[in-house]
């Protein structure tokens, strides 16, 4: 992940900036409680088994003490409310330890701030919760990340990218900065750019998709063929690199619906691979070919532009390679 930055603007305005990815932390907590250690007699899960053993704390006490990495099991540190334990482990809290955040699971932060978080999400992690609430998310973990160095912290979703779509995503630090972003949003962002990983070879070097998205009552998006019917949506496309079997297309939003570029690539005959839902063939990959390679935008305290740009993913270039030449 490459952030370009004007740095005389930094300076200029004092951007506190953490670009260092998860990891230790080097803050203590100012108790000096003893560890206590539980062993487990039956099937549970840590949360509620940690209220049913800690006396003398809430249950967002607990929760905060799960967050900052001050409970091990069997020695290894764990951070999941829902982590299920088994009868002879042993858990363990240290109020002592230093407090730590768990390692992230199909994220990193890349930049960080007082306002901003910008992170790298890999294909497979949900953005944010559905109706399961247990399932592992991009927020989920941010919510834990913040809340190591105080538990009243929150983080607030800014846009999302769909759960098999891997990369840039940006995070709020406060309702403030996330209505700022939200609100001018066509403004603020100066650049959204996206890498697909298409079906068949798009034969047009560059090209503009227009139409209005309407969605189902199965939550299905398609493109209406009357003008106005629905939402506008354009679309900017140009070739990467191809061959006969797939394409790699450089996809840049000049508005921001909800399966947009999906949509719009199936419409040009081109689906995105591994997208069954809008009529791709093609597993190989293994994973949806969406990849949300360049956020660049104008950071709503400082005025700085900011741009963060994420390597497009190996499998993409190694399957939309030309073929070698006799």
């Amino acid at each position: 992940m490459n952030s370009r930055r004007n740095p005389k603007e930094t300076a200029k305005r004092g951007t506190r900036s953490h670009s260092k990815p998860t990891g230790k932390l080097n803050h203590k907590t100012k108790t000096t409680a003893a560890p206590k250690s539980f062993t487990v007699n039956e099937p549970s899960e840590l949360l509620p088994f940690l209220l049913t053993h800690v006396t003398g704390r809430g249950r967002n006490a607990i929760k905060s003490i799960l967050s900052r990495g001050q409970v091990s099991v069997n020695d290894k540190v764990v951070t999941q409310h829902n982590f299920q334990l088994h009868p002879g482990q042993n858990v363990t809290i240290d109020q002592e330890k230093p407090v730590q955040t768990a390692e992230m699971i199909g994220l990193k932060i890349v930049h960080e701030d007082d306002d901003l978080i910008i992170v790298q999400k890999d294909a497979g992690l949900l953005s944010i919760a559905t109706a399961e609430e247990n399932e592992l998310t991009a927020y989920r973990q941010l919510m834990e990340h913040v809340r190591v160095s105080n538990p009243k912290n929150r983080i607030f979703v800014v846009h999302r990218l769909d759960r098999d779509t891997s990369g840039v995503m940006m995070f709020a630090k406060s309702e403030r900065i996330q209505q700022a972003l939200q609100t001018t949003w066509k403004d603020t962002v100066k650049e959204r750019s996206y890498v697909a990983l298409v079906e068949g070879a798009v034969k047009r070097p560059e090209g503009k998709i227009s139409s209005w998205l309407k969605e189902t009552s199965t939550l299905k998006m398609y493109s209406s063929p009357h003008e106005g019917d629905g939402l506008h949506a354009i679309t900017h496309y140009k070739l990467i690199q191809a061959n006969r079997h797939f394409s790699l297309l450089e996809v840049k939003l000049e508005t921001g619906r909800k399966n947009q570029i999906r949509v719009h690539m199936a419409d040009i005959g081109h689906p995105i691979a591994g997208d069954k839902k809008y009529g791709a063939e093609t597993k190989t990959v293994g994973r949806l070919g969406l990849h949300a390679r360049v956020l660049s935008f104008i950071h709503p305290t400082t005025g700085e532009l900011m741009t963060f740009e994420s390597p497009i993913p190996k499998t993409f270039l190694k399957y939309t390679a030309p073929a070698p030449t006799n």
